[in-house]
């Protein structure tokens, strides 16, 4: 008797948690930093300016994940149910969490929380923080030594860096 799942095609690959969690954050903490480099490059700093900063971020990571979950639905082509479309959008949810702590540091220099000026330093620091937490995770859940996911973590925060003043230089 032949397997009833054969026959009706390949499955749509089901991304592992982690897999996607990785991924949407740096994706999100690569994203972020770009942002916020983008949007203070013209000098704009004031509170309104962070709240309208804050929103085009969160809007621009929520763009990202509706494309980056689109792409794999459209790349996977394979026979989908009703409602695979939806599910897969949704498991883009780590790449705009990644960004709400960004968007926090905007919003609360735009509701007067902290000063508006220089709140993308933090921001950066923040981001570059999250890839060196996401490297030395990955390092660890790898068996890697203590010293080896040290290493690594930084590493991966170094490439991150590079990543935003290519994408800063860029624009």
């Amino acid at each position: 008797m032949a397997d009833s799942t054969a026959a009706a095609g390949p499955q749509p690959r089901a991304h592992d948690t982690r897999e996607a969690v990785l991924f949407g954050g740096v994706y999100g903490a690569v994203l972020a930093c770009s942002m916020v480099a983008a949007l203070t490059q013209y000098g704009h700093t004031s509170e309104a300016s962070r709240r309208y900063d804050a929103l085009w971020l969160l809007v621009t990571a929520c763009a990202s994940a509706l494309a980056h979950g689109y792409a794999h639905y459209i790349a996977e082509r394979a026979p989908h149910q009703r409602w695979d479309a939806l599910h897969t959008l949704a498991d883009e949810w780590p790449l705009v969490t990644a960004v709400l702590p960004t968007v926090f540091l905007l919003a609360g220099a735009g509701w007067g929380w902290w000063p508006p000026k220089g709140v993308e330093y933090p921001a950066f620091v923040l981001n570059i923080v999250i890839l060196f937490g996401l490297g030395l995770v990955t390092a660890r859940w790898s068996h890697r030594s203590w010293p080896a996911s040290v290493l690594i973590g930084a590493l991966d925060a170094l490439l991150g860096v590079i990543v935003v003043v290519a994408n800063a230089l860029i624009k």
